[in-house]
């Protein structure tokens, strides 16, 4: 078979499937979920732009914080158990 013909197979599952799920109400279910999310997200206060760089300035410094507090109990723990 040439490429037309897996293309024109596709397209007719693809669109038998698209049809399907119209028939079954699918379709617009989604819909209505995708426009709910908008509405719920125009409700959502966004961080400025001064807050976004210091909370991920904070997130950062935790994070190698607690790293380095892993490593030191690890390097403690291997030196009292395997030595």
């Amino acid at each position: 078979m040439n490429n037309w013909t897996h293309i024109a197979i596709w397209a007719l599952v693809i669109g038998a499937l698209f049809g399907y799920l119209w028939w079954q109400g699918q379709v617009q279910r989604l819909a209505a979920y995708v426009a709910e999310t908008r509405e719920e997200l125009k409700k959502c206060s966004w961080p400025s732009w001064e807050e976004l760089k210091g909370s991920t300035a904070l997130i950062s410094i935790m994070i190698a914080l607690l790293g380095g507090f892993v490593v030191l109990v690890d390097t403690l723990l291997f030196k009292i158990f395997i030595r």
